[in-house]
């Protein structure tokens, strides 16, 4: 009975992963092509550290927390973005294929129409920014006064993964609009890229109704900002109380459920472009 729900799954992933090496092995075809855009990719994630470098060049503490306290939030957010970015993040392309009536022809093959987006356009050159952030987040777990515990361990290793699915599931959301919107993309962004800058930093650097949507209604604080107060023993300076700061794992489960909900109600509201 086990070899046999092996062997269905093996059969069931086995297109997925055909798609993945055909993907992996056109980009790498032309070797300095492939080289270059991984260096770009790469120093792009170099930015966050040198925006935290600028910052603390003329501050001394950052929203009530000082240069380490903080590179321990860049780093969470750092190593989790990419790893969302790297699994679904060509999610984004999904208007591109509704626009052209491309995605005609992934409802068309029996396979799972997200599956698909994701494998059709995987960007291995995104491994740069995922394997620097990894640095990023073990620097700052060497550097930051962590309070280490057998739960805090288990936290450290979890919140970028958690992280990553949270992630993972606002790019699966913002592609999703795409369906009743299809020049979404800037909106798209503003959760993705612009939720990834908002989870690196505390959260009382920004506004009162900005922090109640993005931060605490949105979820964004749980990334990276809870966790981080987490490891570090410290409470909230905004009175959040101190078990929300283990709820990272049941908050991005929600988030990915409502984005898995939301995927399904755009494929069935899709309607062919008729091209």
């Amino acid at each position: 009975m086990a070899e046999r729900s092996g062997a269905d799954a093996e059969h069931r992933y086995r297109p997925y992963r055909q798609l993945l090496v055909a993907q992996v092995r056109s980009q790498t075809q032309y070797r300095l092509s492939f080289a270059l855009d991984l260096g770009f990719s790469t120093i792009l994630t170099a930015l966050d550290l040198a925006t935290l470098w600028v910052l603390f060049a003329v501050n001394h503490s950052l929203g009530g927390f000082g240069a380490r306290d903080i590179l321990l939030m860049v780093g969470v957010a750092a190593f989790a973005f990419p790893l969302a970015d790297l699994a679904v993040g060509n999610t984004e392309k999904l208007r591109v294929y509704v626009r052209s009536g491309l995605f005609d022809a992934v409802l068309l093959r029996p396979l799972s129409a997200l599956g698909q987006l994701v494998a059709m356009d995987f960007a291995p050159r995104r491994v740069g920014r995922v394997l620097q952030g990894a640095v990023i987040y073990v620097v700052a777990l060497t550097v930051a006064p962590v309070r280490w515990s057998a739960p805090v361990a288990v936290l450290v290793v979890l919140a970028p993964l958690v992280g990553a699915v949270f992630f993972a599931a606002i790019f699966v959301a913002g592609a999703t609009v795409a369906f009743w919107w299809i020049d979404s993309g800037e909106i798209a962004n503003a959760f993705t890229y612009g939720g990834k800058d908002v989870a690196a930093y505390p959260m009382t650097v920004f506004g009162g109704l900005f922090r109640r949507f993005f931060a605490y209604g949105l979820g964004f604080a749980f990334v990276a900002y809870l966790p981080a107060l987490a490891m570090l023993d410290r409470s909230d300076p905004l009175g959040t109380p101190d078990w929300l700061r283990w709820c990272s794992p049941l908050t991005s489960l929600v988030v990915a459920t409502l984005a898995g909900m939301f995927w399904r109600a755009g494929v069935r509201h899709y309607r062919s472009t008729g091209s």
